[in-house]
């Protein structure tokens, strides 16, 4: 696997999206960040997710097959934030002083159930999304990456309910009429880029979709 630099799995689970009860949630710590994405503290991962929301680090991960087309999951319906609703390839939070890029290739094996054969940074953007089904908030210093698959996907069913692959069209169709997650208009135009540098199309999307989403 190329990388910006290796990615070593660790033989650890991340616990991050793997636990659903609230007793064990609240035992797993998050890194929190100013603006600019230094580091100021932790904080319980329930916590970090209350409303207003708290600003802490995460990863997305966009992940192409060879025919340039873009893998989505529908999120686990046991999921405790965003259950049930389509989103990028990979999403999580590293561990609290961890290496986003190490820990999305950990989830990607984790929740997918094969290695990205290649991953690349492509950014960071920052966010505020509150999510109406659970009151919880999605308020993120996110860490983006692009990467390619060539292997078959074998997806955790605790953590993946389905798995599509789309081409631009396809995906615009289902942006039009099935639920996706609050944050990934936003992350996949910050990551378009990097994503259209790797396939060599264009994923534009609509103007609705910002950047950087920030309370007033």
């Amino acid at each position: 696997m190329t990388t910006d630099r290796t990615v070593h799995r660790s033989t650890d689970a991340s616990g991050i999206d793997r636990s659903m009860s609230p007793d064990s949630l609240t035992s797993i710590e998050l890194e929190l960040v100013d603006e600019q994405g230094n580091t100021v503290g932790t904080a319980e991962k329930m916590y970090a997710h209350q409303a207003p929301g708290h600003l802490h680090r995460a990863f997305s991960v966009f992940l192409f097959d060879p025919g340039q087309r873009m893998l989505l999951q529908r999120r686990a319906l046991t999921k405790y934030h965003s259950p049930g609703v389509w989103s990028n390839s990979c999403c999580g939070h590293p561990h609290v002083g961890g290496s986003p890029l190490e820990a999305a290739g950990r989830r990607v094996t984790e929740e997918l159930g094969t290695d990205p054969e290649t991953l690349t940074a492509a950014g960071t953007v920052r966010y505020r999304h509150p999510d109406e089904a659970t009151g919880l908030v999605e308020h993120e210093f996110n860490h983006l990456f692009v990467g390619t698959l060539s292997a078959a996907v074998r997806p955790d069913p605790a953590e993946v309910a389905e798995v599509a692959f789309v081409d631009p069209p396809e995906l615009a169709g289902r942006l039009a009429q099935d639920p996706f997650s609050a944050w990934f208009r936003t992350v996949l135009l910050a990551a378009q880029p990097s994503i259209e540098t790797v396939t060599g199309i264009s994923w534009e999307q609509p103007a609705t979709a910002r950047r950087t989403k920030e309370p007033r």
